[in-house]
């Protein structure tokens, strides 16, 4: 009896953990299936979803569960998350475009040329 008792017990945990999961993956399947058309990076030209971007590299792991629990909790609307999560992406992209600018434009080349002139005229 004492084993159909926590058999009982175990399928009822069972299914409130299958009831919690349901929820879960109600928010996570709506980021899933929000898409957005990205045109900067890797992203260029596609339509991504929501949570393919919060889960990219472009987003760094402390935002992206502030931003979850924000939008778990109700604080921040989908169309929040999504104006949210495709800025922080822009800009991100932005920033790593123009450190990884090639030498011979004209910002970055500019001051290399210069370096260059003060160093010849220090050894002269």
């Amino acid at each position: 009896i004492a084993a159909k008792a926590s058999n009982k017990d175990t399928m009822s945990a069972a299914a409130e953990k299958d009831e919690d999961s349901t929820k879960e993956e109600e928010w996570e399947k709506t980021l899933k299936t929000t898409v957005v058309d990205m045109e900067v990076g890797e992203f260029r030209g596609h339509k991504v979803s929501v949570w393919d971007l919060l889960h990219s590299k472009y987003i760094p792991e402390e935002n992206r569960k502030e931003i979850l629990e924000l939008y778990q909790a109700g604080e921040l609307t989908l169309e929040q998350v999504k104006m949210v999560v495709s800025t922080i992406v822009t800009k991100a992209e932005a920033a790593r475009a123009e450190q990884s600018a090639p030498e011979g434009s004209p910002r970055s080349g500019s001051t290399v040329a210069e370096a260059e002139d003060t160093h010849l005229l220090e050894d002269r």
